[in-house]
């Protein structure tokens, strides 16, 4: 007996959705995300709780003397002619002592200059007497627990660290999704996590609405 022979136009079986594999690749996922993210989550974590208690180190950041430093005159007059003259100001200075952290503002006026730098290890006050030629330089340090709370907001830390705390809140959103898929895989205690997510999520918007401010 020959069997009958198959339609040609017959179309081939569609792949089922494997959801063994699917749950397999989100728990490689979230442990390789959770191998990159764990220190970078850990540090934030610790900052934003040294924010909170400021007082638990005390020490104030540290102001330094103010000094005198004499400025060559045909080069800051070179500078107050300049397209940007803070920028000439800061290189002028910069070659004469050191400074801490990055331009922030200037101030310029026909006798005289102020420059304010900033960053996450302290800071420095420039006031340029044009008359005079000199430069007083005042800079401060900033202690221990302003360079963590700096560090954690990202104030005044530079592109590249912004860059990082972009990157650590991508790895840990993308670790708490992969997470949250992995939830619906215990199929005995799917109940229970939702029951607490939801709780939590509760806890959240009550404190939110009830008790701040």
């Amino acid at each position: 007996m020959t069997s009958p022979p198959q339609s040609a136009n017959k179309k081939p079986a569609k792949k089922r959705f494997n959801k063994g594999a699917f749950y397999r690749t989100c728990r490689m996922l979230h442990g390789y995300l959770s191998a990159a993210a764990f220190l970078l989550l850990m540090f934030f974590a610790a900052s934003g709780l040294l924010l909170n208690h400021p007082s638990w180190f005390g020490a104030d950041s540290q102001d330094a003397e103010p000094i005198i430093v004499a400025l060559d005159f045909d080069a800051l007059q070179s500078a107050q002619s300049s397209e940007t003259p803070e920028r000439a100001f800061e290189e002028l200075v910069r070659n004469a002592t050191r400074v801490q952290g990055q331009l922030k503002d200037a101030s310029i006026s026909d006798s005289d200059a102020m420059l304010r730098f900033a960053g996450v290890k302290g800071g420095t006050d420039i006031f340029i007497d044009f008359e005079l030629a000199e430069a007083e330089v005042e800079t401060s340090k900033a202690n221990l627990t302003s360079i963590i709370h700096d560090l954690h907001r990202g104030k005044d830390a530079g592109k590249v660290w912004k860059f990082m705390i972009d990157i650590t809140a991508i790895l840990i959103l993308a670790m708490s999704v992969i997470g949250l898929i992995l939830f619906f895989s215990l199929r005995f205690r799917l109940g229970n996590a939702i029951r607490i997510m939801g709780a939590t999520m509760a806890l959240f918007i009550a404190l939110f609405v009830f008790f701040v401010p």
